[in-house]
């Protein structure tokens, strides 16, 4: 790893201690994100978008493992497994139920928990530094469209976020959203 990329690590992960908000490039669209276990910081995204803490939000991560501490893997049955792990990494989201750890900042206060496995190579190094799952919501105020460049995203939030660097995938879409127990779409993907 070179000294710049070393200075770049240094710099997301004390930000990201600090409860500061990181914007990443993600398959579709640029995502917002912080520590889930930070409430404060949690709260400060919801404001900055605009959203209301009752629609929850998707935790993103490298690995099912780092999701753990948040979904509770007993509950999923065995023959919704496949298809749950068989779609990761990538542009799956899925409502899976919640373990008793998740904060209900994150739920939106339901029994479920959006949770995805990323593909992208800038998602995967984060939360493999990070050695936990991110939030990730698109970075764009409630109602306007997602922000798919970097420049866009210092245009819209300013000093708000951390802009982590590296370019968006070219999946056309945000990813898919489905019931981990029913297996039903609840947002079509790509």
């Amino acid at each position: 790893m070179s000294e710049s990329q070393l200075q770049w690590h240094d710099e997301v992960r004390q930000a990201f201690i600090r409860g500061e908000l990181l914007a990443y490039p993600t398959e579709a669209v640029f995502g917002l994100g912080c520590d889930p276990d930070n409430q404060q910081a949690v709260m400060n995204l919801l404001a900055l978008k605009k959203r209301p803490v009752e629609k929850g939000l998707i935790l993103v991560a490298k690995t099912y493992s780092q999701l753990l501490p948040y979904v509770k893997d007993s509950a999923i049955p065995l023959d919704r497994r496949t298809a749950i792990i068989s779609s990761w990494p990538g542009p799956v989201t899925w409502l899976l139920p919640k373990s008793d750890n998740a904060p209900d900042w994150i739920t939106g206060g339901s029994d479920m928990i959006a949770v995805r496995v990323s593909a992208h190579p800038v998602v995967e190094q984060l939360c493999d530094m990070l050695d936990k799952p991110l939030v990730s919501t698109s970075a764009n105020l409630s109602g306007q469209p997602p922000v798919t460049e970097a420049q866009e995203i210092v245009r819209t939030f300013a000093d708000n976020v951390v802009l982590v660097p590296g370019k968006v995938g070219g999946s056309l879409k945000p990813s898919e959203i489905r019931h981990g127990l029913t297996g039903n779409i609840i947002r079509p993907g790509k």
